[in-house]
């Protein structure tokens, strides 16, 4: 199959339904190609997590040591690079789509992420933040492309899709449960740079892996460049080489933004709000143009895809306190045992790997029983159980000790409620977009999908600053942020209730520290479970815009 090269029709077709197959026969009742970018993905996402357990406590504890506010400087550098690491993906989507193909793009993003990592290991501010440009610009072409690939191994209304998106998320967790235990050790014992050198060489792994898996042509033929670009020039340039290089030179734009992030993220000039609404705005149009020259069941398919945005959206803002609030909380608050601090991010993917191959048998019992729940249901019960994921660390703030912390169990266990919601939600969206999404459109559809992780990011880290001072002591900012959060008379009342105390009341400074944490946790639980009954209340309708696709 090659790509097809017409405009956006009337109507157009599954993104699973053309095209799928299964090159090279199958392993364990999958496609062999699922698990050649099973390991390519392992590996990457080694790399990014790497390097995320690394960041928060490196610029707290080291680049940022001496200054007053740094762990708030530690938070905006954080948001900064989550939303952005997340706002390429909507735009390399769309370039694969209709430019230089899947194929190319994860090659070309895989490359870059391994510049960018290497160069990690040098101890520079400048090159620090030229080293997050090019994980930005990388992931942007590497990430919605990959399993944009997975997607077209079946056809549409494959029950085995769900049950192999499950299958290749157990790859991401597991680069994702090695790499805080790897790259945290390295970084604490040994220097930071080793554990970002150690993230590198995970990224140059998993571009080695696709590379083979496409010279052997596992993949087939889908994802190739379209043959309308193939042998386009612009100034006597192949167009496929003028996008490498203005990717290249798009770095020290995306190094500015994120050096930059107290300006940026939740300062006076607003300019990444601006970035992030632009976008939003710019993919609204175009997702309307689709919907109003498609048929009635594309469009309400592409609908659907929006309203499972949003509510991945918020599951997102709210889990993405583990690799800030969640890892300085583990940091100052919790009595840890085997684990340092970095290393606790290891935990969410651990019951990953242990969980996923059982949730996979799961789903697929329940189908053969006809009792599997729909897509929104899923949804619902994922956001709920994050909620109670929240209300247990919470909770610990009922039982810290004189020193103001408190016992493992709680992180243990908060964990194990967090991830067992986001094996109901995230690998089950994931298969949802490439099958509801057009084909034409499944990598940019993909890269919308994980613009709502821009969006969460840049909540996360309004969330994250809250932490610092509950509201109370931090100025403007600090008050700015609770407002985001929920409106204080109302939700301080609730948090209050739930932790037993207010941090004001706190008898010691770790004691009112552990407080702040806990009431914004607390907060997280109460929102997350108003969400979860609403996808829960608007399921029918969803399920019947899906036409036939649970």
């Amino acid at each position: 199959m090659t790509d097809r090269q017409d405009d956006v029709p009337a109507e157009l077709d599954s993104a699973a339904g053309e095209g799928a197959f299964a090159p090279g026969g199958e392993i364990m009742g999958h496609p062999t190609g699922l698990f050649f970018l099973f390991f390519a993905e392992l590996w990457e996402r080694f790399s990014f997590y790497g390097m995320r357990a690394l960041l928060t406590l490196y610029l707290a504890t080291e680049l940022f040591k001496d200054v007053a506010d740094g762990k708030t400087i530690a938070y905006e550098i954080y948001a900064a690079y989550g939303s952005l690491v997340y706002f390429t993906p909507a735009l390399g989507g769309m370039i694969a789509d209709r430019v230089i193909g899947h194929k190319n793009s994860i090659m070309l993003g895989a490359l870059l992420m391994t510049i960018g990592h290497f160069t990690m290991a040098f101890e520079s501010e400048s090159i620090f933040y030229l080293s997050l440009g090019l994980l930005i610009i990388g992931n942007g072409f590497f990430k919605p492309n990959i399993s944009s690939l997975v997607g077209g191994l079946y056809r549409e209304g494959d029950t085995r899709r769900d049950g192999g998106f499950t299958i290749f998320y157990l790859g991401i967790n597991l680069g994702a449960f090695m790499a805080p235990l790897a790259c945290g050790y390295l970084g604490e014992n040994y220097g930071w740079h080793y554990g970002f050198s150690a993230a590198g060489i995970g990224m140059f792994i998993g571009l080695l892996v696709f590379w083979y898996g496409r010279v052997k042509g596992i993949y087939g033929e889908q994802g190739e460049q379209p043959l309308a670009y193939a042998s386009k020039n612009l100034g006597g340039i192949n167009v496929r080489y003028l996008v490498y290089a203005l990717s290249f030179l798009s770095v020290p734009l995306f190094a500015m933004l994120v050096s930059k992030s107290e300006l940026t993220v939740f300062g006076s000039t607003g300019l990444l709000q601006f970035l992030l609404i632009s976008l939003l705005i710019l993919v609204l149009v175009y997702l309307t143009y689709v919907c109003v020259v498609s048929d009635k069941i594309t469009r309400d398919r592409l609908i659907v895809v929006v309203v499972l945005t949003f509510f991945v959206t918020v599951f997102w803002a709210f889990f993405e306190q583990a690799g800030s609030s969640l890892t300085l909380f583990a940091e100052e608050q919790v009595r840890l045992v085997g684990l340092n601090a970095s290393q606790t991010n290891a935990i969410n993917p651990f019951y990953i790997v242990a969980l996923a191959i059982p949730f996979s048998m799961m789903w697929n019992k329940l189908e053969s029983k006809k009792m599997n729940p729909n897509t929104m249901i899923k949804f619902g019960l994922g956001i709920g159980q994050l909620g109670v994921g929240f209300l247990v660390f919470a909770l610990s703030a009922r039982f810290m000790d004189d020193e103001g912390k408190v016992g493992m169990i709680f992180l243990l266990v908060g964990y194990l409620l967090i991830t067992s919601g986001e094996l109901f939600l995230s690998p089950i969206g994931l298969s949802k977009v490439t099958e509801l999404s057009p084909a034409k459109l499944v990598a940019f559809m993909m890269g919308v999908w994980f613009l709502s992780s821009s969006f969460a990011h840049y909540i996360a880290g309004l969330i994250a600053k809250l932490t610092t001072g509950g509201g109370h002591g931090e100025g403007e900012a600090s008050e700015a942020v609770a407002e985001v959060v929920a409106e204080p008379s109302v939700m301080a009342s609730l948090a209050r209730w739930i932790t037993g105390a207010s941090a004001d009341e706190a008898a010691t400074a770790s004691a009112a520290n552990l407080l702040n944490y806990t009431s914004v946790f607390a907060q997280i639980a109460i929102i997350s479970f108003v969400v979860a009954a609403i996808a829960l209340l608007i399921s029918p309708i969803i399920k019947r815009m899906m036409h036939g696709i649970r």
